[in-house]
């Protein structure tokens, strides 16, 4: 309950008016009532489902879905107030596919029913999400996807075959394209759906990769039974759903957020500030090239997630992918370059199972190793220079015989 008269007004459940909240101050005033009425030090799951139910998770979604309905660069000021508090966050890299992939996409094409189930617990990271898209026959070209959904009474039955999927050891839920139909061409035979990792006939293996770390997992599907109500979207408009999911992700890995020099930019320049018997001039004119590139690839992506935030990202989020990509696999050959042998020392081949890549904690052998996958995961830069060049510079197509 409100404690005081002023919490009244700012609980957003009392203020009927909206436009009162889109003044930064009585927003401000909101969260300050909230902390005084929550627990920050207690139960972390409990107090981020009431910032959840309190609609100060997204404040730009829906009421009722995380939100309050405001302008997107709001969310600025809430985040800046819980975090000036010491309020537990929502840990968005451990749940980097629910958040940044399959909650927008819940958000654009999920029924009301969908989004009610599954953005709570995605957001607050109780249930963790997993993307099945990629198959060892098709790789980045989803057009050519093989697993099928067959109808089966009020539902669907999955069988096949995907790869490289981050985090299927740990999610609950995976977002899955599949293919319902063989005829006609190939975009309009693919349905979107949401699959139950725990569900008879799912079994995940681990793919270990040259850095001796397994990240990636195959993904077996055999006789899945997956309910009609999980299916997103209309039956063989996959592709058009699978889209918003493919331009929300590559942002999500290109385009998140980092401080000047935060990146593996930051890495090679402190090394070469703190070590001077690594500096030689080639190396110095080649380290600065870098250095402007990773600056501008930074501010490009901090544009990005501001058009990203405000509506639907553009085809641009394939140009800050593939930059990334590019950058990191230069600027970790140039680190390997200029540490000499002491740079080829790697340092642990234990198979482990991490969220995320260290790719700014490990040794420079690692960073160069694991900066080879980059050019790989969401999106090959093949893929990605063929959806820039058709889709910002108009070029025609390559020719295919599918077509």
């Amino acid at each position: 309950m409100p404690d005081t008269d002023t919490d009244q007004l700012r609980d957003p459940d009392q203020l009927r008016d909206p436009d009162q909240l889109r003044d930064p101050d009585q927003l401000r005033g909101v969260v300050a009532g909230f902390l005084r009425r929550h627990d920050r030090t207690g139960d972390r799951t409990a107090f981020l489902r009431a910032r959840f139910d309190a609609g100060l998770a997204w404040v730009h979604h829906p009421v009722g879905l995380g939100g309050l309905g405001l302008p997107w660069h709001l969310q600025a000021v809430v985040d800046d107030e819980f975090t000036r508090a010491g309020a537990p966050d929502n840990r968005p890299r451990r749940n980097s596919i629910g958040l940044g992939m399959a909650a927008p996409t819940l958000l654009r094409h999920g029924t009301p029913q969908q989004q009610r189930r599954w953005l709570r617990p995605l957001w607050t990271g109780e249930e963790i999400w997993c993307q099945l898209f990629s198959e060892p026959d098709a790789g980045s070209d989803l057009a050519a996807v093989a697993t099928g959904a067959e109808r089966s009474g009020d539902g669907w039955l999955v069988d096949g075959q995907k790869v490289w999927t981050s985090l299927a050891h740990r999610a609950r839920w995976a977002i899955l394209l599949a293919r319902t139909s063989s005829t006609g061409r190939r975009h309009a035979g693919l349905t979107y759906f949401v699959c139950d990792m725990t569900a008879p006939g799912v079994q995940v293996r681990p793919l270990r990769q040259m850095t001796g770390e397994a990240e990636f997992n195959e993904v077996f599907l055999t006789g899945v039974r997956l309910p009609d109500a999980m299916r997103i979207g209309e039956v063989g408009e996959g592709w058009q759903v699978a889209r918003t999911t493919l331009m929300n992700e590559r942002v999500a890995i290109g385009g998140r957020p980092l401080a000047r020099e935060g990146g593996m930019i930051g890495v090679l320049a402190d090394a070469w500030r703190r070590q001077p018997e690594i500096r030689r001039t080639g190396p110095h004119q080649d380290l600065l090239r870098l250095w402007v590139r990773a600056e501008a690839a930074r501010l490009t992506a901090l544009r990005l997630r501001q058009q990203l935030v405000a509506g639907q990202p553009g085809p641009e989020g394939s140009a800050v992918k593939l930059s990334f990509a590019e950058l990191n696999q230069l600027i970790s050959g140039l680190e390997i370059e200029v540490r000499g042998a002491a740079g080829l020392r790697h340092d642990d081949w234990t198979m482990r199972r991490p969220e995320e890549p260290d790719l700014l904690g490990r040794t420079a052998t690692y960073r160069y190793l694991r900066a080879r996958g980059n050019s790989i995961e969401g999106g090959t830069s093949e893929i990605l220079r063929n959806v820039i060049a058709e889709r910002v510079l108009g070029l025609p197509s390559e020719p295919r015989v599918d077509r």
